[in-house]
């Protein structure tokens, strides 16, 4: 656990990307198998023990510490593994440290019941640095400020390959990677993945900022409306399919309707959208399906999905990323017409005879189910990344409201202890008694620069009027200017309503909370 703790300790106090690079890659080179595999699986989200609840440790805690003091701690510091690493009495013992291989077999073989003393065995030998690695481990989310995607770049620059190899092999490879560790050490072969359903790296967008608007030769690009879903890969190779999110996580659990539909061979890429015979609905009823390990018949029903396709990356087992854009289309539409696939179907190819007329298209989308239009040029390859002048997003302008400022909740990582997350509110009529009342209407925790949220912080411990375990309710006398994509009905919200992408735009310090927005501004914004 040393080697591993002291990374984890470093990467957290280190903002530099290029230093967080080069400590991970440092740690691949001198961490034995198969601890790095394990810490790789853990800086990637890849893996969980589900036996072991955060009350667990919770209760673990109090065995040591008098329950009250804990609370009190753990309301102050805002993180369960931090409080308990601190907190935790240390015992002298002749124990040595476990080692991250002797955790994880502990976690996964171990008794739900039996794993708090295990546990506890191993939190006395070490240090608060080991306990809060440790603990940090077992509850998931080590939020040190290192993405999935840099893991990976880290381990392309460990072994001196293109990261987009590490992509395309890393879905067809399991904890703690040795197959993957003895190609990048030289040891083995490039794993072969030729029969295996893997994701490969999607080609992203740029926005189109609306200073290159005028200097853009909009011939030389293919239109087509940006619909408001979430991007997805369908892949079936030697009869396994798999749904994948843009960011390579496997879906397909929640949305078996389409999984089912899938009775081809080849790599497609499009939006996932819900709807009926191609009316597609509001994204909120997409999201009643999305992070689902399962879902049920009723649900399968009442929001059916499906996929809206606009690029192919493999025709069967035949690599088509090398084609331009046009190529590629007629392609797609040929498959499309040979396999008739069900739920899916083709994204429209927006005719346009000027850049004005495209403008007025993208101004009218709003209350389309679309965020705004794709340009993708003609003559483009499909590439990996965001490679510039390729693909631009011309989304439209965002909504904004004016919202009153109601609950306050810690952050995590290094927000940890400040009130960073923001719930607020919209005036409307109570139907009881007719006073005017604040519903919540959403929840936001980034627009702000570091210097305003230490302003924020200050404001919500200074004007807090009760509390809620980690939860500040304030006075409600701050505004905040609101923008966001879209808003939505949403019985599952008091107000009725769900904005679509909220972040705060501007802290309006100078407007009193009277004069903020009504909930029926917003309803009267709903598409």
């Amino acid at each position: 656990m040393t080697p591993f703790a002291n990374l984890l300790d470093r990467l957290i106090y280190t903002p530099a990307r290029n230093t967080k690079l080069a400590l991970i890659v440092d740690y691949f080179r001198h961490a034995p198998d198969p601890d790095r595999g394990w810490a790789l699986a853990a800086l990637t989200g890849g893996l969980s023990f589900p036996g072991v609840k955060a009350g667990a440790i919770r209760d673990l805690a109090m065995r040591r510490v008098d329950p009250v003091l804990f609370q009190w701690s753990y309301d102050y510091v805002g993180d369960l593994a931090e409080t308990t690493a601190l907190i935790w009495p240390e015992r002298r013992t002749n124990r040595a440290w476990p080692t991250l291989g002797e955790v994880v077999h502990g976690l996964q073989t171990t008794a739900r019941a039996d794993a708090p003393d295990v546990i506890e065995e191993w939190l006395d030998p070490l240090d608060a640095t080991g306990r809060w690695a440790l603990l940090k481990l077992i509850t998931g989310g080590l939020r040190v400020g290192v993405s999935a995607r840099l893991a990976k770049v880290a381990l392309a620059e460990y072994g001196k390959v293109d990261a987009t190899e590490i992509e395309e092999v890393w879905h067809g490879l399991t904890p703690p990677y040795g197959e993957l560790f003895a190609w990048l050490d030289g040891a083995a072969p490039r794993p072969d993945l030729e029969d295996k359903p893997v994701f490969r790296p999607p080609m992203l967008a740029h926005p189109l900022e609306d200073a290159e608007v005028a200097g853009l030769d909009f011939d030389a690009f293919l239109a087509e409306w940006k619909w408001d879903g979430i991007r997805v890969q369908v892949v079936s190779r030697a009869g396994q399919k798999r749904l994948y999110s843009r960011t390579g996580d496997d879906i397909g659990a929640g949305f078996p309707d389409v999984l089912d539909a899938v009775s081809f061979e080849g790599v497609l890429d499009g939006e996932l959208l819900v709807g009926i015979d191609g009316d597609v609905r509001p994204f909120n009823e997409l999201q009643q399906r999305l992070n689902r390990k399962s879902v049920t018949a009723a649900m399968l029903r009442k929001h059916p999905a499906f996929v809206r396709l606009y690029d192919i990356l493999f025709d069967g087992r035949e690599d088509l990323r090398a084609l331009p854009t046009m190529q590629r289309r007629a392609r797609l539409e040929a498959f499309v017409e040979r396999h008739a696939p069900q739920r899916m179907d083709l994204s429209e190819v927006v005719d346009f005879s000027s850049s004005d007329e495209l403008e007025r298209m993208r101004a009218g989308a709003r209350g389309t189910s679309t965020e705004g239009l794709m340009l993708k040029r003609r003559d483009a390859p499909y590439v990996a990344g965001r490679p510039k002048g390729l693909w631009y997003k011309w989304k439209r302008g965002p909504l904004t409201v004016d919202a009153v400022l109601m609950y306050a909740q810690r952050g995590h990582g290094k927000r940890s202890s400040f009130y960073s997350d923001y719930t607020f509110g919209a005036w409307r009529e109570n139907p009881e008694t007719g006073a005017a009342e604040l519903v919540p209407v959403g929840k936001a925790y980034f627009g702000f620069t570091d210097d305003e949220l230490k302003l924020l912080d200050k404001w919500v411990r200074d004007h807090t009027v009760n509390r809620f375990g980690p939860v500040r309710e304030v006075e409600h006398a701050l505004v905040f200017e609101v923008a966001f994509d879209s808003v939505n009905r949403s019985p599952r919200h008091k107000s009725g309503v769900a904005m679509r992408f909220p972040r705060i735009a501007r802290i309006r310090w100078d407007k009193p909370a009277a004069e903020a927005d009504r909930l029926e501004t917003l309803e009267k914004l709903i598409e």
